[in-house]
């Protein structure tokens, strides 16, 4: 018998076009890292570039969720496989925050050269997501009043950095949006138990510090 499901939900992947990387992936984040994940809405088809949601002007097609809403999250194994097996090409989309990691993203190109600063530094990071135009560097989950205090403290945050904690969301990879595939570009180690992240201070007084010394222009996307 679960052979035969398997087979089935193999043939209903490439019928509808998606990717069974996807239903297993979704499965490993909320089953095993025990990471709320939900459907996002699918590119649309006749053109990657806009959003198969009633938003005409989205400006992250395919990389959010929209029906069910974000709080339909779950880590239920159930759940996950009948969302995926009746939308096999949805994007993954982490529900940052809680007891999940939240996120701070930049622009790729000063998110790249950002990191080949911290690496020869030394710094210890955790997951790095990637899409061709902003980078999320995963970090431990945070509360709205300890980000507030760490951004005052600083003379300079660049506007360009976004952060995703509790309410917001991220892609996940092999999720194909609008804006191209997410990828790892630093993967997690392999492995059952969730992966390990680092605190939002370190995070962001690294970042900024690499994009100050660096001269990174990054601009707003």
């Amino acid at each position: 018998m679960r052979e035969i499901l398997g087979r089935r939900r193999r043939l209903l992947s490439r019928r509808n076009g998606g990717k069974p990387e996807l239903l297993g992936a979704a499965l490993t984040f909320a089953t095993e890292w025990q990471w709320p994940v939900l459907p996002g809405v699918a590119p649309d088809p006749q053109g990657r570039a806009r959003c198969a949601c009633p938003d005409p002007e989205c400006t992250v097609p395919g990389a959010h969720p929209f029906d069910p809403g974000l709080l339909a999250a779950t880590t239920d194994a159930r759940m996950v496989r009948w969302w995926w097996t009746n939308r096999p090409s949805a994007p993954v989309i982490l529900a940052t925050g809680g007891r999940a990691p939240c996120a701070v993203s930049l622009p790729a190109l000063a998110a790249s050269r950002a990191l080949a600063l911290l690496d020869r530094r030394g710094m210890r990071l955790g997951p790095v997501l990637a899409s061709p135009t902003r980078w999320a560097l995963l970090v431990k989950p945070y509360s709205m009043e300890q980000l507030g205090e760490l951004l005052y403290a600083k003379d300079f945050v660049p506007g360009s950095l976004r952060f995703h904690g509790e309410g917001g969301y991220v892609a996940l990879p092999p999720s194909e949006t609008g804006q191209g595939a997410v990828r790892w570009e630093r993967a997690p180690l392999p492995g059952s138990a969730a992966p390990w992240v680092p605190d939002v201070e370190a995070v962001v007084d690294a970042v900024v510090d690499a994009l100050t010394r660096t001269g990174v222009s990054a601009p707003e996307m």
